[in-house]
């Protein structure tokens, strides 16, 4: 298979240097002149039935025995066709890095921060880096499929998994991971987005009912996927576990075809989730291929399909549809002329990409008396706790990348009994700063005796307590810190008001000693380099610019649900000893997030958008005008002493027949001090839309539209209004 890969690449780097043959007679589909449509054509025009059933279903190479030369113990394999030159799919997680094979094993992989952490940034340069550097490496280690790309909402801020996706708006969501699945895909390899949809809690995934109407879905949870396929092009969609209005996402119709083939008309195809697949009527609703075949209870896309085919219940076009699908997706990414060769990893570059990110999404919430950065002149700083001298915390599950050199940590009561424990990866926050400290005393205290931290930063001029909370696949968070961590950030701050508190957290958390701390840092799972960029920011070296991706509530209460829905129940590698079935009605509707508090006047703890800096910013000259959309001018001025970045937010507030508030725009300013620059924002006009069920489409209704501009949800800078024509948008 490698002679005839290999002979097809050179044919086609003959044809570009202006040679005359595209690709061999036999072999027509490799020329690259044609589209990725005519040329999976092709190819199945010499497919038999067998072949093309065998590109709809793949298995786990854990489980493969033996397993085929060079597959490597991964997420998922696809046989290839050698005689076809169709290439194997091998399959790597996820969207945070290559993911380790066996749980427990670290090797040279680079982990990005988590997905909040990239969000946080509100940079879509960043994200495409991120994704760029690991679908680099995931090539470099022999992939061509990396499943990446989650954009699920955040919908509760408990969700487990909420540190692998982006937001809680579906403007930004599904910005972020577009840019990210465009840069895993600049490397010829094929990126999925992920868990499509309304996949928004970890607790019963399995079994519950994510209730959900379609005005309210198209607002929200399908309108962050809608973006990102948009932006990104992935190869592929991967449908989720849990059942939406009464139907398995796998094989539910109006999610798989009626919106996302037919409405949106996205060309690739759709993988279910490991052990996601729970009858043949799967591939009628749209789904095209069942991965993690293991896992689920037959192999439904094998011999079931094809005795289906024979019988008439699925037509021979139907199977030929969902094959075209899967071949297309790789002739469009490259996989047929830019096979994977292993080897060629770069990590001191790849970690520069993993620190930028790290540095840019690490969001400053307090700073009460400019008490960062750390004055040169500390004597003593007293670190506390969060495992600050062994390195930062990650997320665990099928995403969590294991460096060289990670420290594991038991796994907890309640956590999936798959998997590892908790991971940290070796990037020590206090070695860091013991680096930059100036000639400072740094000590270190891990936080167990309360009452013996507190001493010791009374004995300092500064404190710093690192706060960690563990988050993973299957299973849900609370937002109260774990371990008695409040008691000791609690004790710290009554010894020390000079405490500063810097979070790694891949959930937002109630913070009830705010009063009494002088700075909280929120750090998320900051990845590979996680450490230095902390020290970074708590230094000056680098000045803080992330900004909040995800509401803090001020407590449980004030959430639509301040009570997980489910009964949590420890979920089996086999997806055994789960719960009964239950419903989850999402009455929020598309108000999700800031919305939420938007509509309901409850003040969270920090408000989507929110990040200080070591610098202050001015916005004025507003300039609101309308037409067959809305576009606001205004002037952003740096008033601090240091050099700095701002992001101005762009609302809508209300517009006609609807009060409710939407993040339309946004832009990333960077201003030396006394500097100033206008910025223009233009609403897309689906943006301004509300979704016309009857319709079928998205209305703009004419009149007045009012927005405000500023630096987060909760805090207009400017304010305006202007007149927006009706309009119509077919989706």
């Amino acid at each position: 298979m490698r002679r005839v890969l290999l002979a097809g690449a050179a044919a086609i780097g003959l044809a570009l240097a202006g040679g005359a043959a595209a690709a061999p007679a036999s072999q027509p589909w490799m020329n690259p002149r044609l589209t990725p449509d005519q040329r999976a054509d092709l190819v199945l025009k010499q497919m038999s039935l067998d072949e093309q059933i065998g590109l709809l279903h793949g298995s786990m190479p854990m489980f493969l025995n033996p397993r085929p030369p060079g597959v490597v113990i991964s997420a998922g394999y696809i046989a290839g066709l050698p005689r076809l030159g169709v290439p194997p799919l091998k399959e790597s997680d996820a969207s945070l890095g290559v993911a380790n094979a066996g749980r427990g094993k670290t090797d040279d992989a680079t982990a990005l921060p988590s997905g909040l952490a990239t969000a946080a940034t509100w940079d879509p340069k960043i994200a495409y880096q991120g994704g760029a550097m690991i679908g680099k490496q995931a090539r470099q280690k022999g992939f061509n499929v990396l499943l990446a790309g989650g954009v699920n909402l955040i919908r509760d801020p408990r969700n487990g998994r909420n540190f692998e996706y982006g937001a809680e708006d579906p403007l930004l969501a599904g910005t972020m991971a577009g840019a990210a699945i465009r840069g895993i895909q600049s490397n010829h390899i094929i990126s999925t987005t992920k868990h499509y949809a309304v996949n928004d809690q970890e607790t019963g995934r399995m079994v519950l009912d994510a209730q959900l109407g379609d005005a309210a879905a198209r607002e929200s949870d399908l309108l962050a996927f809608e973006i990102a396929i948009e932006t990104g092009h992935p190869g592929s969609v991967m449908c989720a576990y849990q059942r939406v209005n009464g139907t398995y996402a796998c094989e539910n119709p109006y999610l798989l075809t009626d919106v996302l083939k037919r409405d949106w008309a996205w060309p690739g195809f759709v993988m279910s989730d490991w052990g996601a697949v729970h009858s043949l009527g799967a591939a009628k609703a749209g789904l095209d291929q069942e991965s993690g075949q293991q896992l689920d209870k037959q192999v439904y896309f094998d011999k079931p399909l094809k005795a289906a085919v024979a019988s008439g219940e699925i037509s021979a076009g139907k199977v030929h549809d969902m094959a075209h699908r899967v071949l297309r997706a790789m002739f469009a990414q490259g996989l047929f002329e830019h096979p994977p060769e292993a080897g060629g990893l770069d990590t001191a570059a790849d970690a520069a990409v993993a620190l930028k990110a790290a540095e840019q999404g690490i969001v400053l919430l307090k700073n009460e008396g400019g008490l960062l950065p750390l004055a040169r002149h500390a004597r003593k700083i007293a670190v506390i706790g969060g495992h600050a001298d062994v390195g930062v915390i990650s997320g665990g599950g099928s995403s969590q990348v294991a460096p060289l050199g990670s420290v594991s940590f038991p796994r907890p009561p309640g956590a999936p009994k798959w998997g590892g424990g908790i991971l940290f990866h070796p990037s020590s926050p206090l070695k860091a700063l013991q680096a930059r400290a100036g000639g400072a005393e740094v000590v270190y205290d891990d936080g167990s005796d309360p009452a013996r931290a507190a001493a010791l930063a009374k004995s300092a001029d500064v404190a710093i307590v690192f706060a960690t909370q563990w988050a993973s696949e299957a299973m849900d968070v609370s937002l109260t810190l774990t371990d008695n961590q409040d008691a000791l950030i609690d004790a710290v701050a009554s010894a020390q008001p000079k405490t500063v508190v810097v979070l790694e957290t891949g959930n937002p958390v109630l913070t009830p000693w705010i009063d009494k701390v002088g700075a909280l840092v929120e750090a998320w799972y900051p990845g590979h380099k996680g450490g230095e960029a902390i020290a970074e920011v708590l230094t000056g070296e680098v000045n803080p610019s992330g900004r909040l991706p995800v509401s803090f509530p001020a407590s449980e209460a004030q959430l639509p649900r301040p009570a997980l829905s489910g009964d949590k129940v420890t979920e089996a590698a086999d997806n055994s000893a789960q719960p009964k079935p239950f419903d989850v009605a999402y009455t929020e509707g598309s108000d999700v997030g800031y919305r939420w508090f938007a509509k309901t006047g409850e003040k969270p703890a920090f408000a989507f958008g929110r990040g200080l800096s070591y610098t202050r910013f001015r916005y004025s000259d507003a300039k609101v005008t309308g037409g067959k959309t809305l576009t606001v001018s205004f002037r952003v001025t740096n008033t601090g002493a240091r050099a700095g970045t701002e992001t101005p937010q762009l609302y809508l507030a209300a517009s006609p027949g609807r009060r409710q508030q939407r993040l339309i725009g946004w832009s990333r300013v960077a201003l030396k001090p006394g500097a100033s620059t206008a910025v223009t924002l233009a609403a897309a006009p689906r943006m301004l839309a509300n979704w016309d069920e009857h319709a079928h489409a998205w209305r703009v209704a004419g009149g007045a539209y009012r927005v405000f501009v500023g630096p987060d949800a909760a805090t207009p800078a400017l304010r305006g209004s202007a007149t927006v024509s009706a309009t119509s948008l077919k989706p």
